[in-house]
């Protein structure tokens, strides 16, 4: 029997977000931002880092945002490193997860499931899966003559970029264009369908269906 549609709880603003980031924390900057002038009905109560030292770390602390660092065991072991970025989110009482250039795989614990949102920077299914992170995802567009990408948000699943997808922003590919210039075009449609992602989520707009996403 196939699994009956489902939508997350409606959430009260502002939503509660706990962000996991990876590396300079552009797009937890922009969340931050978009808190800060009000146009975004959230606080961020948490941030975890997958490592230590990463620009993002310093972004969270500025914005005087808790931040934990997910700790990485010997010999390695996922069920671990999973709890420990959950268990601080846990605490922090997040309504929502945002894998904002999170680039470790992890466990989502049923209590999370459906609360966990990624944002990918090109158009699933193409350009995703392992390895695609980054600016390599977009060395491959230019490689590949495509004239259009964008972004992709999801709810995250326990594979590299497979779970439902919520919203698609596309942009241009140019003739002209470097890996560099489509990573800055994409990067500024991450910084709308994001934050567009996070209000239908709060407005309980969201149904899970199987593979599939209906937006209300």
């Amino acid at each position: 029997m196939a699994e009956p549609p489902r939508t997350p709880p409606i959430t009260s603003p502002p939503i509660r977000l706990a962000v996991c980031v990876s590396g300079g924390g552009t797009s937890l900057q922009n969340l931050i931002d978009l808190i800060e002038s009000k146009a975004l009905a959230a606080t961020i109560c948490h941030v975890v880092a997958s490592r230590p030292g990463i620009g993002a770390i310093e972004r969270a602390q500025k914005a005087q945002i808790p931040v934990s660092v997910a700790e990485r065991s010997q010999p390695p072991s996922l069920e671990r490193f999973s709890e420990s970025v959950y268990g601080p989110i846990r605490n922090a009482s997040a309504d929502l997860v945002i894998l904002a250039g999170f680039l470790s795989i992890i466990n989502i614990p049923p209590d999370f499931e459906g609360r966990v949102i990624n944002i990918h920077p090109a158009l699933i299914p193409s350009f995703c899966g392992k390895g695609f992170f980054g600016a390599a995802v977009h060395r491959a567009v230019r490689a590949s003559g495509v004239k259009v990408t964008g972004c992709t948000v999801h709810f995250a699943d326990m594979t590299y970029d497979t779970g439902p997808i919520i919203l698609q922003e596309t942009v241009p590919v140019l003739e002209e264009d470097t890996p560099d210039d489509i990573a800055a075009r994409v990067f500024e449609a991450e910084k709308r369908a994001l934050p567009r992602a996070i209000q239908l989520y709060t407005e309980g707009r969201l149904t899970i269906d199987g593979p599939r996403v209906h937006i209300r």
